[in-house]
């Protein structure tokens, strides 16, 4: 008896182990699961991909476009320029300040934040209502204009990291609402 009951769990364990693996081969090429989309809109033209694409807004101060530039081709692309809708421009500065934006061959390039490259906008919170969505028109050396909907939206909570930079006078730059670290009291923290 013994011998037929470790059996029957040896194959119980055996089926146990077994049956997630044949349970995922059994989705196939056309998995519900592989026509998930991001919720943020991309477009491509050639082997340039323009992803994660939104405009961040401060109270006062420049907006910035922040996106993931793709380039799936074998020689590196610029961004030559960033056209949001009703003939706005952005401003292109390269990391660290240098000159240009430049993907490079089978790489991509996150745009703004710190220490990567920027497209700054300096115009008046008029042209840029949070909420809007705005036609973005980025430029690239070879593959041409990329067109995507950009939403508009502040520079607070999880888009803060890559709103506007800090400020010409060298102090950076804050959003209402969002404590700083030296503001954020110490005596409201639990002891232990």
């Amino acid at each position: 008896m013994v011998r037929s009951f470790r059996r029957g769990a040896v194959a119980a364990v055996l089926a146990l182990t077994l049956a997630p693996l044949a349970a995922a081969c059994a989705a196939g090429n056309d998995a519900a699961t592989l026509e998930v989309e991001p919720d943020s809109a991309s477009a491509s033209a050639g082997p340039v991909k323009v992803q994660n694409a939104f405009v961040l807004t401060q109270d006062s101060g420049p907006a910035t476009v922040t996106a993931r530039l793709f380039n799936n081709g074998s020689s590196a692309e610029t961004l030559q320029s960033v056209q949001l809708s009703g003939g706005i421009s952005a401003t292109l500065t390269g990391s660290g300040g240098g000159q240009g934006v430049t993907v490079p061959a089978h790489g991509s390039v996150l745009l703004g934040g710190k220490g990567n490259p920027a497209a700054t906008i300096d115009t008046g919170s008029e042209a840029l209502r949070d909420g809007d969505v705005q036609n973005a028109v980025f430029t690239f050396s070879d593959a041409g204009p990329v067109t995507v909907l950009a939403n508009v939206l502040p520079s607070a909570g999880f888009y803060q990291p890559y709103g506007p930079s800090p400020t010409a006078s060298g102090g950076a730059t804050t959003t209402p609402g969002i404590p700083t670290p030296s503001s954020t009291p110490t005596s409201a923290l639990p002891t232990t």
